[in-house]
């Protein structure tokens, strides 16, 4: 049997996408914290706020940078993140589209 090669709408690609960078717990928490602030968060912060390691955390920070969820700033030595309110918006407005166009 030969598989046929799907192209999947790009509003399913993206409610993918952010679903993925968003199934894990501590990705899910960060998302969550920096969305509440109106202001920039240090990593070394988020490492102690979650209690995992700084190279656990800073693998995590990358996929949701990756993503676009977040973004970075280097203050001196040390990166500040906040997050990318443009992309954010439009992850939620993704999901509620998605989410309200089940029957």
């Amino acid at each position: 049997m030969i598989a046929t090669k799907t192209r999947y709408p790009e509003p399913v690609l993206q409610i993918a996408s952010f679903a993925k960078v968003m199934s894990h717990p501590v990705r899910a928490y960060i998302l969550k914290c920096l969305s509440a602030m109106n202001t920039c968060c240090y990593s070394g912060d988020i490492a102690e706020e979650l209690g995992i390691g700084r190279s656990a955390l800073s693998q995590h920070l990358k996929e949701l940078k990756y993503a676009g969820l977040i973004q970075g700033e280097i203050e001196g030595p040390y990166i500040k993140y906040c997050i990318n309110r443009e992309n954010w918006n439009r992850a939620k407005a993704t999901c509620m589209e998605f989410f309200s166009d089940s029957a």
